[in-house]
């Protein structure tokens, strides 16, 4: 082990003489109390290091020892229902062992190492292999099977020995090649190197989320990037939770990073008592949680989001569908920011680093579906929540985020002020993954395509009418113009807010979307022949169907839309009593 000496300190940087030999990115225990650290930068003579932990009363000095390894994730059993911090160490046995704060140096093993798991083997000794190969499973919770796999990094080419299914812990060598090389049952795996997979997928199938305004009007490809930039208080964790309650990925990565500790303890007390819809029990038997609040230390932060990719990657080369909850990326720019400044780096415009840019790309573009090693095919999706200062999207982490992903979810201080959520605006949000995902929507109902786009040009046209009518007034449009503005308000309050407490309308099916949002442009068309007609628009108003459609959400439940029928019905039949009346004055 290489040993170095403290030159100068600043605060989560520090600088060591001695280390010229250890490698870029090199893990090393910082001082007396071993504190963990890696190395970000070498110099002749200096090498600087970021230090993960809370470093006061550090000397200079003190000595440093370089682990000649770069920063790994332990992978393996036991990760799932686990609550981590930024650099995997999980919480719950860090408060066991020393209490409700954290010591600095104070560690844990990331993984349980005295548990036993069954192994349940599929290969044989004396069989070939490859990296990434699946060699047998282990039954994690009771909704995740956990595949155990060759590691990329093994050269043999043979199992010289394997012992074959049975009881085993993580340490246990169940496995060796023709070289020696041992297989166990967790594996490390460097947190700013991505996983390697035999080829990339397109996106062609959406994140199914359960909220209209998602699925419908601004899609998410498995596999997909997206972001929710919106200022304090619009409601950019509680998507995320929604998202992460109710979407139908295999797994769930929930990054909390920088935020307030009273959100994350939102999620920590709430997620372990949330039903999974899918199998009926604990949520947090598909979860995985790293809690990073903003009175940690800020190293950390920085590294907690390569921590968050690394696990999805592996549950992703199982063959799962995993879904990433990043909250939020504007405080991991932060983190950067006072790293780069604390480096006396040259600052790029607002104080954040210049290579702010690549390092956004790096984190989003570790997403995609794909074609595993071993010829699964398993995706990660990201959604990266933004906090821009004072909701101002012309900052700079919302606009190069925007370079990267290609689902933009805006959310709007009116529509959250209003308590309208979700409050994504329908104006400035945009989804790229529309085209792909329209061959899934066509097999569920060929109208999505179409319907979606009539109902976002009728949203638009309202948006124009609300300025004329601040203007000159309601009364001053013709009543086909009324009618927009009655059928966009119908589409607001009916299909786009959604009520997270009602056991109805807290998910809905994509099948149950379509037929809504169908039901609305059906009355629009119907009502607009009968306005041509010479009946007035107070009488189409006072139509019972009205209030009818914009309740369905509500009061049709998922497993019961043969109900959306007897509306449609409904609709058929006043409209045409209306129209049957003014058909008839019109003869007159």
């Amino acid at each position: 082990m290489k040993v170095g000496k403290i030159t100068r300190i600043s605060g989560p940087i520090v600088y060591a003489s001695g280390l010229d030999s250890c490698g870029l990115y090199d893990v090393v225990d910082v001082g007396e109390k071993k504190l963990i650290g890696e190395i970000i930068r070498q110099n002749a003579g200096n090498a600087t290091i970021q230090v993960y932990e809370e470093d006061t009363g550090m000397h200079i000095g003190e000595k440093v020892e370089c682990n000649e390894r770069p920063l790994s994730l332990r992978l393996g059993p036991g990760l799932v229902g686990t609550i981590y911090d930024g650099i995997q160490r999980p919480l719950a046995s860090m408060y066991e062992d020393g209490g409700a704060f954290l010591a600095p140096g104070q560690r844990t093993e990331p993984l349980d190492s005295k548990k036993k798991w069954h192994f349940d083997a599929t290969g044989t000794e004396g069989m070939p292999i490859a990296p990434g190969m699946v060699i047998g499973t282990v039954q994690e919770t009771s909704s995740i099977l956990h595949k155990i796999m060759i590691p990329p990094t093994i050269r043999g080419r043979v199992l010289k020995t394997f012992l074959g299914s049975g009881d085993y812990t993580i340490d246990d060598v169940i496995a060796k090649t023709e070289l020696d090389e041992e297989i166990r049952l967790a594996q490390y795996w460097p947190v700013r190197r991505p996983r390697p997979f035999a080829h990339k997928l397109t996106v062609d199938t959406p994140l199914v989320t359960g909220q209209r305004v998602i699925d419908v009007f601004f899609p998410l490809s498995k596999g997909g990037t997206a972001a929710i930039p919106g200022g304090f208080g619009t409601g950019k964790t509680m998507t995320q939770h929604a998202i992460a309650k109710w979407c139908d990925a295999d797994l769930i990565v929930y990054i909390g990073c920088g935020e307030r500790g009273n959100e994350m303890t939102d999620v920590l007390t709430e997620f372990p008592s949330l039903i999974d819809p899918r199998t009926g029990r604990s949520l947090m038997e598909r979860t995985i949680l790293i809690a990073n609040t903003s009175n940690m230390p800020v190293a950390a932060r920085e590294v907690s989001l390569y921590s968050g990719i690394t696990l999805a990657e592996y549950y992703r080369d199982m063959g799962m569908a995993v879904a990433i909850m990043a909250d939020s990326t504007s405080r991991w720019a932060e983190a950067l920011r006072e790293l780069s400044g604390r480096m006396e780096e040259m600052p790029a415009e607002e104080g954040f680093p210049a290579y702010l840019p690549t390092r956004l790309a790096e984190f989003y573009e570790r997403a995609g579906r794909v074609t595993s090693l071993n010829g699964q095919e398993g995706s990660v999706s990201v959604i990266g929540a933004v906090s821009p200062p004072g909701g101002d999207f012309s900052e700079p982490v919302t606009q190069h985020t925007k370079r990267f992903i290609r689902c933009f979810w805006a959310l709007d201080r009116e529509l959250a002020n209003a308590r309208h959520y979700p409050a994504i605006g329908w104006i400035d949000s945009y989804s790229e993954y529309a085209e792909e995902v329209k061959s899934w929507w066509d097999k569920l109902n060929p109208a999505w395509a179409k319907v979606r786009i009539d109902a976002l040009n009728l949203l638009k046209k309202e948006q124009r009418l609300q300025q004329i009518v601040r203007l000159i007034g309601p009364d001053a449009l013709p009543d086909s113009e009324r009618l927009i503005l009655t059928v966009a308000e119908m589409i607001k309050n009916g299909f786009l807010q959604q009520n997270a407490f009602d056991d109805i309308d807290v998910y809905s099916v994509p099948d149950k979307q379509i037929q809504i949002l169908l039901l609305m442009m059906e009355f629009y068309e119907k009502a607009l022949d009968v306005i041509k007609m010479g009946a007035p628009l107070l009488k189409i108003i006072q139509l019972p169907v009205r209030e009818e459609i914009v309740r369905i959400k509500t009061t049709v439940p998922n497993d019961k839309l043969e109900m959306i029928a007897e509306v449609k019905t409904h609709l058929e039949q006043q409209m045409g009593d209306l129209e049957h009346t003014y058909r008839k004055v019109a003869a007159i």
